[in-house]
């Protein structure tokens, strides 16, 4: 088995995060497509609590660390988006 290690970042929910997420529930509720713009702005992904994800692992701010019999990512977070305020690790099977 391996592992799988990506790292994006997150901008936190603003009044347009939450618009996009009522339209999203709403149309989740009653069964409905999720508009495409609504969608989009969500990434292809079911919106997460804390903000609308941004990829910062393929930006200036995040590079590859791999000494040896190691891997990971180093971030600059000086080359942050400056709207970004959370970013998350995650390892997956």
């Amino acid at each position: 088995m391996s592992i799988n290690t990506s790292v994006v970042g997150f901008k936190p929910p603003d009044e347009k995060w939450k618009e996009m997420k009522a339209i999203w529930d709403a149309c989740d509720k009653v069964g409905v497509e999720i508009p495409k713009g609504v969608y989009e702005f969500f990434n292809g992904c079911e919106p997460d609590e804390v903000g609308v994800e941004v990829d910062i692992e393929n930006t200036p701010c995040c590079s590859k660390y791999r000494p040896e019999m190691k891997t990971g990512f180093e971030i600059d977070i000086t080359k942050l988006p400056e709207d970004v305020k959370i970013i998350r690790f995650v390892n997956s099977y």
